[in-house]
């Protein structure tokens, strides 16, 4: 409800407070009348926690104890009883999976769909059922599996998290430029079976759109401009394109095949040839969630909408503007991954240093940034120490 009924408004439980997304979702669901509450990791820098008018409540991380941070979830459900709660992120996505709590309304998805949302083999195979063109994929249990490989490849998780000895763990991906650099998903395969695909150049590219019970409303588009880390990450930077028609079948065969409702990001890869091969499905709130902001599409505050409400159907905008959107930690940390350089040597077309800075500097009437809000301008600057910290700290980690 909106200010001034005498009704409360609608709880809402967003997690986790860390991801990407957070702040832009949480101000979606605001602006759209609700209250929000968050979980958040205990001892994080979760800039969440400026947003005006937002709890946050600390748990175990679950990459200490997933068991204990599963029970302290559990305990803010039975305290706030949320009306609905939004997955941020895929562990937030892996929690909603395994609380176990049957009244709890997710506004993500459950069952089935949260097996396709978590598991990139499962993701394969129904886009090729579906019509999508697929690189070739092979899955390997050890290194010698991919020992026949035709270089170079992608080596990436089949499940992007996983419980290990009792700890969630995110895999890595990695680019292998020969058999020598195999060695380099050791620690990969140490958790589990992985894919392994050819590395495709080209420009990576976003579809967007709210699956609704009678088919996907609110279709949108972006292509990626940069990458946090230039051999494969979120987006430091993305601008609007509209929706490719000839993906639009295929991908409505794809999530009504796999049961999906709400907000949804396929992932592509466009080809030196102009090909759109898929990559992924990101089932939960993506990190450029602000370029569809700004250009009208509410998708987290519409996906709640519809789990509260099953016939709600969203209006898309009539006249979206173009632009471009940029996260300024994740531009700070692209330039530092440019300075650093490819890990392998298949990635040759890595950013020159000078024409990465002049890009940088380059602003335009269209440039819009991620996490800013005039009303709240404190929450850009917790927003970029806590993304700058995230990376530092992840730094320090595999230096050691």
């Amino acid at each position: 409800m909106r200010a001034g009924s005498s009704i409360e408004a609608p709880e809402i439980l967003v997690g986790f407070a860390e991801a990407y997304a957070a702040i832009e979702a949480a101000w979606s669901l605001k602006e759209a009348g609700f209250r929000v509450s968050a979980f958040a990791r205990a001892g994080a820098i979760a800039a969440l926690r400026h947003v005006a008018g937002v709890r946050v409540y600390s748990v175990t991380p679950p990459e200490v104890d997933a068991a204990r941070s599963m029970h302290d979830v559990r305990a803010i459900v039975r305290s706030i009883n949320p009306a609905a709660y939004l997955p941020l992120d895929d562990a937030g996505v892996w929690v909603a999976q395994t609380l176990g709590i049957e009244d709890l309304r997710v506004a993500g998805p459950t069952g089935a769909a949260a097996s396709y949302a978590l598991d990139k083999e499962l993701q394969i195979a129904a886009a090729a059922d579906a019509g999508f063109l697929v690189p070739p994929t092979k899955l390997i249990r050890s290194l010698e599996d991919a020992h026949d490989a035709a270089y170079p490849i992608v080596i990436k998780p089949t499940r992007v998290i996983r419980v290990v000895s009792g700890r969630l763990v995110r895999p890595k991906g990695v680019v292998c430029a020969d058999a020598s650099e195999l060695r380099t998903a050791a620690p990969l395969l140490e958790t589990g079976a992985a894919l392994a695909q050819p590395l495709i150049a080209g420009v990576g590219e976003g579809l967007f759109g709210h699956m609704a019970k009678d088919g996907v409303v609110a279709w949108s588009a972006h292509r990626r401009l940069r990458m946090v880390n230039p051999q494969g990450s979120a987006s430091s930077a993305c601008a609007s394109r509209s929706p490719d028609p000839a993906l639009l079948a295929p991908a409505e065969r794809f999530l009504r095949a796999i049961g999906w409702r709400g907000l949804f990001m396929l992932e592509f890869l466009r080809d030196v040839d102009g090909r759109p091969q898929f990559m992924e499905l990101n089932g939960r709130t993506w990190g450029s969630l602000a370029l569809a902001r700004r250009r009208g599409f509410e998708y987290p505050a519409w996906t709640v909408r519809s789990s509260l409400d099953e016939s709600f159907v969203p209006v898309a905008p009539a006249d979206p503007p173009d632009m471009v959107c940029r996260n300024l930690g994740m531009e700070l940390m692209h330039l530092a991954f440019v300075l650093r350089g490819p890990r392998s040597i298949a990635l040759r077309d890595w950013p020159k240093l000078w024409p990465t800075i002049r890009d940088l500097l380059r602003v335009s009437r269209k440039d819009r940034l991620y996490n800013w809000k005039r009303s709240e301008p404190s929450v850009l600057a917790w927003d970029t120490a806590q993304t700058l910290g995230f990376y530092v700290r992840r730094a320090l980690r595999t230096a050691r």
